[in-house]
């Protein structure tokens, strides 16, 4: 058994944005201003409506007389976009609804029960925000529950074991279908890239899963705030659900703003800052944000899955040529993800700093 793990670090504590929203916006604290996110440029509505991320079929991709051409679209997805949506995933139409309504629930709960789930000085996993490393630092307009979910003895005792029944249980299935769907997309990225695949499900056997739970309250003048800062994600993979019929994430494409419209039943899924570092670059984390409704709140649930905390992580060496040199650092997964933590959120510096010079 591995010992406990926290891969989360501290940040420090900021007030409930879903309880600050019932309060009047004259006296929303400065902290929350930040008009410079919505001076940049987003896609008309008529530009976006010819760009939209790929769409990848699972039962196509695990089929035999059209997964080739359908991991040829994968591989696309992957190196051109960072970002596809994923239909017939396998996960039910069922479990989705429950996991929709039972989260729903959860931030509706009295200011009273949440507090029993907060974040401590000590654990940023819980209540509250991430990647707050200084008491002036502009703060971004959302709630979210953040918690390791697998490998189970990974889990922090006050939190998954102390959810409502009904939630627990859900998330306990939720949980172990989307890191079979993430194991199967990561299994098909190598086979579209050639790496062996035994030695990549090592990699990624018992690895670290963890889920994000976002609430982002109305603002009446969205364009003032952010509801998560513009960033890629550390991680290998991210499968994102929305919760509810609210758009707010929007990708970074060719210098532009592009909003993603999820299908109904589909997942978001993306390239994280783990994948392009193994891929040597081949395959790109991309720059998203999430905005803010001016009259109705969104949720929304990101499920995070990366390598097991003892692998080392570098590109791969089947990738590395005299043409493609290793453009990253080798680091072991643990302290790969200290050093993130421990940093602001800002755009795609972190994955910068695991460049290697070349001379």
């Amino acid at each position: 058994m591995e010992k406990f793990f926290n891969p989360s670090g501290t940040s420090l504590l900021v007030p409930s944005v879903q309880e600050l929203a019932k309060e009047s916006i004259s006296n929303l604290p400065q902290r929350y201003i930040q008009p410079q996110h919505g001076q940049e440029m987003v896609l008309t509505q008529e530009l976006n409506h010819t760009l939209q991320i790929p769409v990848i079929d699972m039962q196509r991709l695990l089929s035999q007389q059209s997964g080739t051409s359908e991991l040829n679209k994968l591989h696309l997805a992957c190196k051109e976009w960072g970002f596809f949506q994923v239909i017939n995933h396998g996960v039910s139409d069922s479990l989705v609804e429950k996991v929709e309504l039972e989260i729903k629930e959860f931030f509706n709960l009295p200011m009273s029960e949440k507090k029993k789930f907060w974040q401590s000085p000590e654990h940023m996993e819980g209540f509250g925000q991430l990647f707050v490393v200084s008491e002036d630092q502009k703060l971004d307009w959302n709630d979210m529950f953040f918690m390791t979910t697998l490998p189970t003895q990974s889990r922090m005792p006050h939190l998954f074991s102390q959810l409502p029944l009904s939630l627990r249980e859900t998330l306990e299935v939720y949980s172990e279908k989307v890191k079979d769907l993430s194991t199967m997309i990561i299994g098909h990225m190598g086979k579209a890239l050639g790496i062996e695949e035994m030695e990549l499900r090592e990699m990624f056997e018992d690895g670290i899963q963890t889920m994000r739970m976002n609430y982002y309250p109305p603002f009446p003048e969205p364009e003032k705030v952010i509801g998560i800062t513009n960033h890629s994600d550390a991680v290998a993979l991210t499968i994102l659900l929305q919760l509810n019929q609210v758009e707010g994430l929007q990708i970074r494409k060719d210098g532009r703003w592009v909003p993603v419209r999820p299908l109904p039943k589909a997942f978001v899924a993306n390239v994280g800052d783990i994948m392009e570092i193994i891929t040597n670059g081949i395959y790109r984390s991309i720059e998203h944000r999430a905005t803010v409704n001016s009259e109705k709140e969104r949720l929304s649930l990101g499920t995070f899955y990366s390598p097991r905390h003892d692998v080392e992580i570098g590109p791969w060496k089947s990738l590395i040529t005299e043409e493609t040199p290793p453009q990253y650092k080798r680091i072991r997964v643990d302290q790969y993800f200290k050093e993130f933590f421990a940093r602001k959120l800002e755009g795609k510096s972190y994955r910068d700093a695991m460049r290697m010079e070349h001379n």
